[in-house]
């Protein structure tokens, strides 16, 4: 039996350190002088500058964008951009360099690479710096205290910023953000799938009911949409459980008509994490998030800010919903959710003395969650066919082990088993394991919350885990031997999991203690999977990073007859 590819699984992924200016490097290495040296030179004077965003782009000092910088080059004599970038504000002078680089060499279009007879900036010491920098380039850096035409771009994207709406408007910004605090408390996905659509009728503002879909049982996505229309919800669910190209999907993700509320990470490098599917919202603070609102319609496509009109429907509708959720959780969490149905009253926040209340009612929609859900197990059957008839194909496969996902042999005390089975928050598969020895011996994998989610899932497809077990595999072309974990589902799968140096002493070591352990406990072990693998908690998870406990019997390879496991070249078809 050959195995077609391995899977690297990576003990531990140092984080990427920033990179370190050294300020007395003023120059530019020779190569890169010489090529610079062969652009043509050009009559004429560009402005450069760098100067904060606080005034544009809608940031206000207390928010993390206040803390970045516009760097630009402009040239002064055919009035036009040729290089511009964003950068954190606390960057050493050598981004302006690399940005006036790009300027000379790759600059925007419709200019072509030239080299200035001079450049003005207005600050001494950067003055001085590009005067280091630019040696042996011909350059003329002149001081000037005023920069006219940066200062008219500057004017004119204050102007712009200046006439787009705010995201909320005034009267209703602090009370959406406080509900948005407050749906982010209640953890409505903890309870609702995004079938279990949750109606609120309003009757007022010339809207009738619109349908919250909660999302965030799966992982990725945090927030709830309000659908303004069954229609627009039916049609994009339709769509959604389709087998459609990736531009379908996006016309009809566009062709939703709803409100939206969802969250993103406050920091950017956990924006692009959250991007990869690394990170998982939940686990970060509440003060880590923010809320994003908006709406979808097919005529407008995604709008991320709300007139007050909107902003005192999306408000109410979020009023209701809370109030729902939290007096209802008990009926909430049945599965089916049965019919259910409740009146509110609220006050206006518009203190109107004809009308200072607003009725509104909200009521589960049993009947279509069926449907929806009826849809969504069709699709998983279709899905389920083509998985069977992959695995009928590949016998052993290693696609179960998320990329970057920490992975470790170690063992948990008989006390922290017991706490995982009483976690109604960790999923837990018992072989009927009895305390013996110093503890269970497992494997643990550290990932996201989303991967984790669907490396569970697929294990729950499979029967749960029946064996733990390692094989010998060998490289041919490179002359290597190796180590590798398998773990065995209870419908007969087999996954590598591990793919260990078979001459690496720490491992070898690991093996002897795994060994030794899964002798005092009559062969049985297990595989935690768990979350956190971008945070504090990496490679030594808690209890509540642990999602999931499989326990599992060691068993000898031998039982597979599949003998030494070979690495084989893997060729794509054209």
């Amino acid at each position: 039996m050959l195995v077609k590819k391995y899977r690297e699984c990576q003990f531990s992924v140092p984080k990427s350190t920033p990179p370190i200016y050294n300020n007395g490097m003023n120059n530019l290495p020779q190569t890169t002088r010489r090529r610079l040296q062969k652009i043509p030179q050009i009559p004429s004077v560009w402005e450069g500058d760098r100067r904060s965003v606080i005034g544009f782009r809608g940031t206000s000092p207390d928010r993390t964008q206040g803390d970045e910088e516009c760097i630009i080059w402009v040239d002064g004599s055919e009035g036009f951009v040729r290089a511009m970038d964003i950068t954190p504000s606390d960057v050493g002078p050598e981004a302006v360099v690399r940005t006036l680089l790009r300027a000379m060499e790759n600059p925007h279009s419709p200019a072509q690479p030239a080299r200035p007879q001079k450049i003005v900036v207005r600050n001494r010491e950067l003055q001085f710096f590009l005067r280091g920098a630019l040696q042996s380039l011909d350059i003329t850096i002149d001081y000037v205290p005023d920069l006219p035409l940066i200062d008219q771009l500057f004017r004119s994207f204050e102007e712009v910023d200046h006439s787009r709406p705010p995201a909320l408007p005034p009267a209703y910004e602090a009370l959406l953000t406080q509900a948005s605090q407050d749906f982010w408390k209640a953890e409505p996905w903890d309870l609702l799938a995004d079938y279990d659509i949750i109606a609120i009728e309003l009757n007022r503002w010339e809207i009738g009911t619109v349908y919250g879909c909660v999302m965030g049982m799966s992982g990725q996505e945090y927030g709830i949409i309000l659908y303004r229309s069954l229609e627009s919800l039916k049609q994009f669910r339709q769509a959604a459980l389709s087998d459609k190209s990736g531009d379908q999907l996006e016309q009809a993700f566009l062709g939703q008509d709803c409100w939206f509320l969802n969250f993103e990470p406050l920091d950017e490098e956990d924006q692009e994490l959250h991007q990869e599917d690394e990170l998982d919202l939940e686990e970060l603070e509440a003060d880590q998030i923010r809320p994003l609102f908006g709406s979808i319609h097919p005529y407008e496509g995604i709008r991320s800010f709300l007139d007050e009109d909107e902003a005192q429907v999306v408000y109410f509708a979020l009023q209701g919903f809370l109030k729902f959720f939290r007096g209802n959780k008990r009926a909430l969490s049945e599965d089916p959710i049965g019919k259910l149905e409740k009146s509110y009253r609220f006050s206006s926040v518009a203190e109107s003395k004809e009308n200072p209340w607003i009725s509104l009612k909200v009521f589960t929609l049993p009947e279509l969650a069926a449907d929806f859900l009826e849809m969504l197990e069709s699709s998983e059957d279709e899905d389920e066919d083509e998985d069977e008839f992959n695995r009928l194909q590949l016998p052993i496969r290693d696609d179960l082990i998320p990329e970057k996902a920490f992975l470790s042999l170690g063992m948990i005390p008989w006390d922290l088993v017991e706490q995982i089975q009483n976690n109604p928050k960790t999923y837990h598969h018992s072989l009927g394991a009895v305390p013996k020895g110093e503890g269970l011996p497992v494997i643990l994998v550290q990932t996201s919350r989303p991967k984790a989610k669907e490396m569970i899932e697929t294990l729950q497809e499979e029967e749960n885990l029946l064996g733990i077990c390692f094989n010998p595999g060998e490289d041919p072309w490179e002359d290597i031997n190796y180590d590798l974990g398998i773990l065995q589902t209870g419908s007969g799968v087999l996954y590598i999991f591990g793919e260990f140096m078979g001459n690496d002493p720490d491992h070898i070591q690991a093996r002897r203690k795994w060994d030794r352990r899964c002798q005092q406990t009559d062969g049985y072990c297990g595989l935690i999977v768990a979350m956190g693998v971008t945070g504090t908690s990496r490679g030594n998870p808690q209890l509540p990073d642990m999602l999931a406990l499989f326990e599992a019997k060691s068993f000898d390879p031998e039982a597979l007859a599949m003998g030494v496991l070979r690495l084989m070249p893997h060729f794509e078809e054209e």
